[in-house]
């Protein structure tokens, strides 16, 4: 009884605080905007609806931070090309939540609006002839490669970039959803979502960073691509759903440089669904689910394959000799626990001049593999379907 007129009393008191009928309970807005130009210092934007307007330029010293929730929208029609770019020197912080993930969009829903996210940081790269920078193939032309292994590029976590993979003003430069130039580990890459863009999903220029929780969902080329010596040691669940058009699920390659060195990714799901031709239709015979060429390797365990199954597709293609040579048989590349779910072989070389034997031990098989192993939810449904099946 004592609890239930202590209650009475409190709500009575609500009640009283209440100082007209004409009272009027108001609730916050949602900022809108226009994110553009370049940005030179720190700059912070709440939870809200904006727009992009050109490349966004994150300069050297200068950062971005939008909050949890936020929505970026880009507009094909307004003639310029959209993207988000930090420079070296510069930070972007988008750290969404499962349940509030920023996302960058496009109002047309059209793959290939826009230019996504590039980011140059200044860690380590090999280059073509064993360089230690190159120039970013983007149609930026931003020099990228530095000597900081641990360099900060800022965060990203659960984070969805929509519709990118813009042609440039050459038509043959392209952005993907997420450029990574020369990424130092110093960076976080968590939960990241590619959605239907008309290039690579991820694609990682040489550097340090390793890359968690990845959704890779109905891109144009190459689910998940990389070059230029990309050493990041601590990636995993991988998971790449090609639909409509899609080259390889994974392309690996190092311009043509023998290093001692790869990324080592776990947990990998590659599937490709029924019906999808290659970006260069049947003049492309890009539709294997790994390809290894240019001195490409790593190591990649747990790795489930499905739906590669285009006449002489194959798990997992060695393109060149000499990455059969220096990478297959000197032991550079592992692929252990692989499990397919259909017909497709197990790997194979790019026509008949070399024939592909792994040493034992370095290509295995398992039944109990798992693959990417992802936790849904707001971050990965794309109108109102879940992009993990």
């Amino acid at each position: 009884m004592k609890k239930l007129v202590l209650s009475l009393s409190v709500l009575a008191l609500i009640l009283g605080s209440c100082s007209s009928d004409d009272e009027v309970i108001t609730t916050q807005p949602i900022p809108t905007g226009e994110i553009t130009g370049e940005i030179t210092t720190a700059k912070i934007y709440p939870l809200g609806n904006y727009t992009i307007q050109g490349t966004v330029k994150i300069k050297s010293g200068g950062s971005l931070t939008i909050e949890a929730g936020s929505v970026i929208t880009a507009t094909v029609g307004d003639g310029t090309a959209d993207a988000i770019l930090v420079e070296k020197g510069g930070k972007l912080f988008l750290n969404g939540t499962a349940a509030l993930p920023v996302v960058l969009t496009e109002t047309s829903k059209t793959p290939g609006s826009w230019g996504g996210i590039v980011i140059v940081g200044d860690a380590p790269i090999v280059g073509s002839n064993s360089g230690t920078t190159a120039t970013s193939e983007d149609g930026n032309n931003i020099t990228y490669g530095g000597a900081n292994a641990t360099d900060n590029s800022g965060s990203l976590r659960y984070v969805r970039v929509e519709y990118a993979g813009k042609k440039l003003t050459d038509n043959t430069s392209e952005l993907n959803a997420f450029s990574f130039y020369s990424v130092g580990s110093g960076t976080v890459l968590e939960y990241l979502v590619a959605y239907k863009g008309a290039d690579d999903g991820f694609e990682f220029y040489g550097g340090t960073v390793s890359a968690k929780n990845l959704i890779s969902f109905g891109n144009f080329d190459d689910s998940f691509d990389w070059q230029d010596g990309w050493r990041g040691a601590d990636n995993t669940n991988w998971y790449a759903y090609q639909t409509g058009t899609g080259n390889y699920g994974m392309e690996v390659e190092a311009k043509s440089v023998n290093n001692a060195f790869g990324p080592k990714v776990s947990n990998i799901t590659l599937t490709r669904a029924a019906g999808t031709a290659t970006e260069g239709g049947s003049s492309a015979a890009e539709y294997d689910a790994i390809q290894f060429k240019k001195e490409g390797n790593g190591e990649y365990s747990n790795v489930l394959i499905s739906g590669y199954t285009t006449v002489n597709a194959t798990a997992v293609r060695i393109q060149d000799a000499g990455t059969n040579t220096n990478q297959v048989t000197g032991g550079k590349i592992k692929l252990l626990n692989v499990k397919i779910n259909d017909g497709t072989s197990q790997f194979a070389a790019n026509g008949s001049v070399f024939t592909v034997v792994f040493p034992v031990g370095n290509y295995t098989t398992s039944t109990t593999t798992t693959g990417a192993v992802l936790t849904p939810g707001a971050w990965a449904i794309v109108d109102g379907v879940s992009l993990i099946k």
